[in-house]
């Protein structure tokens, strides 16, 4: 009998030859594959379509879904099992719709919750076989997350690494479903562990790195004058120890070498304390994904984030970021029910006022796990509304070609209308003597270069708002993109730096990482596109 080979799948319908941030639970997923199954074979479609040659009878397909790819996940799903393997699925989507991944992908079994050790689980049985159709990953410990086999990776594809330092979000935004997902109780990682998986990155060339977490401000000052209010000790002390051990992983961060660059997230209420944003400047993290997501506060409202500031105090928020040194990529949503046309030039006005370094604008979606799609779907059960045979709340199914770009109506703007005023909006923060204004922000012609570059590539490979839908402007879409990704990738190798010590820590850390088999996270929690978390 051949031996069989366990494959890990990454599924995309646009392929760039190279890719701008290392899909992390591609890496943790290998590293929970046990040995007896030899090393996965990993294909990130990001980077290049799976080859079906590459899959022989008895071989196990894992596939990891999100809404924003399920439909290509089910393809890759059905082209597997008609080769002869065995197909389980994860993610975020597989864990939402379970029936889901049999009925239209194919699925022989499926992982839910996080797969650090279910993974493995499903594999062992699947080889012996006695495979379950379902394994229940549930939410583990940060003790129990697995290290990333980045030694599997082509450092030449990524232009960043990603790490993860914790999980879980103690918010409650309607339109975001971590905090239903990976809980609003954050599973901290310990920052040894975190550290010691950044040097192994920085060895073999990696300089800039995405600490991919749901919340990297867990703790707000806010949090802590409730509990002091409320005298309840217990929860202060719980809180401080949160944010004690988010203070000492940045005061390490700052020992790594000067070169190195993180990106990460955050809430805006991070803006209101300077000291945290102090420290995360002294560790290099240079920049943030700030959910803005509306400017007034009807908008805030509307999506259950009236925490954040409107108006003018919104600017000043933002501005002050800046001012602690740490840049903001502002996400911005078009299409709340409280939009009116105006509000597509007050929110551009408002990003180039505060100093936004990045913004992303994106319409709004209804994501599986929210608030706002229970709600939508509710609304829909009385009246559906279809495309072909498919209900617009199943709107993933949809074949691209023909799928609306908006799924919920608004009371004043057709989604045609929204869809344009989008577009435009992207197209006038991004104009090229904007980016150069905002590439003075870098410390050198290099640095501004790469900024120029990366700019441009960020707006091509995410201001998809359906103007331009034709095949052949697509198609010249894709080649310029992969040639600004090319570039970017130049701009951004470093010289790999073997030699680079680890710490020797008082107490030996676990092995620790991201745990799940859930795909990037945030793109399916939020309308986040997290593109650079760079």
């Amino acid at each position: 009998m051949d031996s069989i080979s366990v494959h890990l799948v990454n599924p995309s319908d646009n392929s760039f030859g190279t890719a701008v941030i290392t899909p992390r639970w591609l890496f943790v997923l290998a590293a929970a594959t046990p040995a007896v199954a030899g090393d996965p074979i990993l294909v990130d479609e990001s980077i290049e379509a799976i080859d079906p040659e590459s899959i022989h009878p008895g071989d196990i397909v894992g596939i990891s879904v999100h809404t924003g790819n399920a439909l290509r996940g089910y393809e890759v799903g059905n082209i597997a099992r008609d080769r002869g393997a065995t197909v389980i699925y994860g993610g975020i989507h597989a864990t939402l719709f379970p029936e889901e991944v049999f009925e239209r992908g194919a699925a022989h079994s499926v992982v839910k919750g996080d797969g650090d050790i279910a993974w493995g689980m499903a594999v062992q049985d699947s080889m012996a076989g006695k495979l379950e159709p379902l394994y229940d990953g549930g939410r583990i410990g940060g003790s129990e997350f697995l290290a990333a086999r980045w030694d599997l990776m082509d450092p030449a594809k990524y232009m960043w690494a990603s790490v993860q330092t914790i999980r879980g979000c103690p918010k409650h935004c309607s339109f975001c479903s971590v905090w239903r997902t990976d809980g609003q109780q954050p599973r901290q990682r310990r920052f040894q562990s975190v550290i010691d998986e950044i040097i192994n990155l920085r060895r073999i060339g990696f300089r800039f790195i995405a600490l991919a977490d749901d919340n990297f401000y867990p703790v707000t000052l806010t949090d802590l004058r409730l509990a002091r209010e409320q005298g309840n000790d217990t929860k202060v002390a719980e809180l401080m120890a949160v944010r004690t051990e988010r203070f000492q992983l940045m005061e390490e961060l700052a020992k790594l070498p000067k070169d190195m660059v993180f990106f990460t997230q955050i809430t805006m209420e991070a803006g209101e304390d300077g000291e945290y944003l102090d420290a995360m400047k002294k560790a290099n993290i240079k920049g943030a994904l700030v959910g803005v997501e509306a400017v007034t506060p009807e908008g805030l409202k509307a999506v259950f984030k009236d925490f954040n500031y409107s108006g003018d105090a919104l600017a000043r928020q933002l501005q002050t970021f800046k001012k602690h040194g740490v840049h903001v990529l502002g996400s911005f949503i078009f299409g709340l029910p409280t939009d009116k046309p105006a509000t597509f030039d007050a929110t551009v006005e408002m990003a180039l006022k505060a100093g936004v370094t990045f913004a992303q604008f994106v319409m709004m979606t209804p994501f599986p796990g929210t608030i706002d799609f229970g709600r939508w779907e509710k609304e829909q059960a009385k009246n559906p509304t279809m495309v072909g045979d498919i209900p617009i709340t199943r709107y993933w199914l949809i074949p691209i070609a023909v799928r609306p770009k908006m799924f919920t109506p608004h009371p004043s703007m057709s989604s045609g209308e929204i869809s344009e005023r989008t577009q435009k909006v992207w197209d006038r923060f991004y104009n090229w003597s904007a980016v150069w204004e905002r590439s003075a922000c870098t410390p050198t012609l290099r640095a501004r270069v790469a900024f120029m570059f990366l700019s441009k590539l960020y707006r091509q490979m995410y201001a998809g708002t359906g103007i331009s839908t034709d095949s052949a402007r697509k198609k010249k879409a894709k080649t310029w993109a992969r040639w600004m990704a090319r570039q970017c990738k130049r701009l951004f190798q470093a010289k790999p730096m073997p030699d680079l010590a680890y710490p020797e820590w008082a107490l030996p850390a676990p092995s620790l990482a991201q745990p799940t088999f859930a795909g990037l996270p945030l793109i399916e929690a939020s309308p986040f596109i997290v593109l650079p978390k760079l």
